[in-house]
């Protein structure tokens, strides 16, 4: 079995039990018992997202990535980027230390910038490949906006469908608002013109992510996963 053990959990992250747990039966419903993946979080630092990072909603996305990770990889540990105009930090959350982590690697981070997909899309892709792993990589992706570049964050999703990952966007924010409508577009690129198998899924978590139940998270979260999985082993791009 992959994974961390409900002991571990317990011990390390107490807090995280219920979402462990909500977690594996989720992935039990979509028959990713004993999966193994390499689990990433990508967060949007950018000035607009000031009001989720104060109300706790990034720290408890980071939490339930957590939750969900240790059942898909067996270290405890997601690692994150943070992103804006540029690059603002590449660190990571881990079980034994995740309560208010997110507001202590913000609080060494200096100006919010602006959006700039294509930049953390690089640094993921670089840390996934350094890292020499040998799973495929779940990477969800925190955004409240479209990209400053748009072809930019086209071609590096499309160039990273060769690669073993797996991207799901995440928006925050008012849900009419026309700013997702590139990330729907991006969901929704042509196989195979644009990109060999679809690698990337996307979901409206509104403007307060915390009323977002664990259950419903995690099923959005993995809810491509499995189709994507198949698609990629047919292609040999995950073995």
């Amino acid at each position: 079995m992959a994974g961390v053990g409900l002991t571990k959990v317990e011990e390390t992250a107490p807090a995280l039990v219920d979402l462990y747990k909500t977690a594996g039966a989720c992935l039990a419903e979509r028959g990713l018992n004993g999966q193994r993946a390499a689990v990433y979080l990508v967060v949007d630092y950018s000035g607009s997202m000031r009001p989720y990072y104060r109300d706790g909603s990034v720290q408890a996305l980071a939490d339930r990535v957590l939750g969900l990770s240790a059942h898909l990889d067996d270290d405890g540990v997601v690692p994150v980027v943070f992103f804006s105009t540029d690059i603002d930090a590449v660190t990571d959350i881990a079980l034994d230390n995740h309560a208010g982590r997110i507001e202590e690697i913000v609080s060494g981070l200096g100006h919010m910038g602006k959006t700039g997909y294509h930049l953390a899309m690089d640094a993921v892709i670089d840390h996934y490949l350094d890292s020499g792993s040998k799973d495929p990589a779940l990477v969800v992706f925190q955004t409240d906006g479209g990209p400053i570049s748009r072809p930019a964050a086209e071609r590096y999703l499309c160039k990273a469908a060769r690669l073993p990952m797996f991207w799901q966007f995440v928006g925050f924010g008012d849900p009419s608002s026309r700013q997702f409508d590139f990330l729907r577009a991006l969901d929704d690129l042509a196989v195979p013109q644009k990109r060999v198998v679809d690698n990337a899924g996307f979901f409206h978590a509104g403007s307060d992510p915390r009323a977002v139940s664990d259950a419903e998270l995690y099923g959005r979260l993995t809810g491509e996963f499995p189709q994507w999985l198949a698609a990629a082993r047919a292609r040999g791009i995950v073995r």
